[in-house]
């Protein structure tokens, strides 16, 4: 059964610092990342990373955010540096696991809180 659970999460000062960490149990992943849902909008990705290192990240964190994996705990990671206001949000853990026959199935962890404080 596949299990994601994050922590990290919690309340810093605008140009702080946090590190969100997500622990990954049951399968292995081809693809891990975190999105993130503020209050009234859409969840949006923040960044992503594949099996193969390569990364992705949405315009608005670029340069302050930093994706990584610790493949020996099966442990993504996202250090956030210069933190805004409008970086709060509910941020979620994300796995992609191929599931065969060119399918994938996408799991969720329960979703940790940031706020930031201006």
């Amino acid at each position: 059964q596949v299990q994601l659970v994050e922590s990290g999460g919690g309340l810093v000062q605008a140009g702080g610092s946090l590190r969100l960490s997500c622990a990954a149990s049951g399968s292995i992943f081809s693809a891990m990342g975190w999105y993130r849902e503020a209050p009234g909008k859409q969840r949006e990705l923040v960044a992503t990373i594949s099996s193969g290192e390569s990364t992705n990240y949405a315009d608005s964190v670029k340069g302050r955010f930093t994706i990584s994996k610790d493949n020996a705990k099966n442990t993504v990671y996202l250090q956030m540096n210069s933190l805004k206001p409008e970086d709060t949000a509910v941020y979620y853990c994300y796995a992609r696991r191929l599931a065969g026959w060119g399918r994938t199935a996408d799991y969720w962890g329960k979703g940790t809180l940031v706020t930031v404080s201006s």
